[in-house]
């Protein structure tokens, strides 16, 4: 197992002025044995960062090390890292024990070797009946537990999952990510999991990377990126349903935009001026004399309904629960932010502002 120093690394495709960058100076310490999400839409450039630290892609600046050596120079099979993939890129003519063991066959081991590691990873995925089967035979779950169980028997240094459940239904998801999960704790070893779900990366990682447009937004555990998100972008994206976002300027206790005024909680400290004010939906609650709302849409979520509400400029989302009647279209409800739940960000450069205490 080892750590992993992303320093400042920068990926350009194209050389001189026309060269076009892609990731931005990342800069990140993943300690030996932690499990890290990297997340964000499509395009952000997690995926390309992680090829990177597998040496599928060039490094244009910056530098990567997998524990004590720096490995821009190093082929992939010179890293001792894993990569489990989308697509389960399985042997269609090999059977299950075959596609494991076939790159310990290629380093040569003894095959006695090669039988104790297949074995032993087929038990901890609950493959050993399988063995004998070809990939036709498999369910998409069992072939993605095939492609991590090939990944295993390498007994490698780092671990790199490249979105490998997006291709299940879901299901299926869920159960890959409790056997992801019980696979870490067994093993202990340093994982890079990328994904475009935030639920993915709530419910797996032990830190996790937000990623927009190639730069690194946040860098820390879920609770903190869903707590205090460092920007707007983090905290539209984290989260389901999104942070309400709500533009305008504080003016002692009352937010205004335009013609519309909201009193704020007494003890809602921000900046005066312009700012963007961000609210979770579960901590808007229905309460007379408060904001007004005009409901344009529920989502009934089972044992919890969304309810889509127009106040003043903005379209806020409220969280209730089945416990409470559930509203009609074009209803006016009233609801109060919970105090000490207000988040504040810069108008311009839409990063978090701390109150002042």
């Amino acid at each position: 197992m080892a750590s992993i120093s992303l320093r400042k690394v920068v990926k350009r495709y194209g050389t001189g002025p026309k060269a076009n960058p892609v990731i931005h100076g990342v800069d990140a310490e993943i300690a030996d044995g932690e499990f890290i999400v990297i997340v964000g839409p499509s395009g952000c450039g997690k995926s390309t960062l992680l090829r990177m630290v597998a040496g599928l892609e060039e490094i244009s600046d910056g530098e990567i090390a997998i524990g004590p050596r720096v490995v821009n120079e190093l082929e992939p099979s010179e890293r001792d890292i894993a990569m489990v993939f989308q697509n389960y890129a399985l042997y269609p003519h090999m059977s299950v024990y075959d596609n494991m063991a076939y790159g310990l066959k290629i380093q040569r081991l003894p095959l006695e070797q090669i039988r104790q590691r297949v074995e032993k990873a087929a038990g901890i995925l609950e493959l050993g009946h399988l063995l004998e089967r070809k990939p036709r035979q498999l369910s998409g779950g069992q072939r993605q537990r095939v492609a991590m169980g090939r990944a295993i028997v390498r007994e490698p240094q780092v671990f790199l999952f490249d979105e490998p459940l997006s291709n299940l239904d879901a299901k299926l998801r869920v159960q890959t990510r409790l056997e992801i999960q019980k696979l870490h704790r067994e093993l202990g070893i340093t994982s890079l999991f990328v994904t475009h779900d935030q639920v993915e990366a709530m419910t797996l990682a032990q830190r996790m990377i937000v990623m927009n447009a190639g730069r690194m937004e946040q860098f820390g555990t879920p609770d903190e990126v869903y707590a205090r998100p460092a920007t707007t972008f983090v905290a539209g994206f984290i989260g389901s349903p999104p942070m309400n976002l709500l533009e305008g300027a504080l003016e002692g206790h009352r937010f205004i935009s335009g013609t519309t005024s909201l009193e704020l909680p007494a003890d809602a400290a921000g900046p005066s001026g312009p700012a963007i004010l961000g609210i979770r939906p579960e901590h808007l609650s229905l309460h007379e004399g408060g904001w007004p709302l005009t409901v344009e849409m529920v989502e009934v979520l089972g044992a919890e309904r969304l309810v889509y509400a127009k106040l003043g400029p903005w379209t806020l989302i409220l969280r209730t629960d089945d416990s409470q009647l559930r509203p009609e279209i074009g209803q006016t409800l009233h609801v109060r932010p919970h105090a000490g739940k207000l988040h504040w960000f810069d108008a311009q450069t839409h990063a978090r502002i701390e109150p002042a205490r």
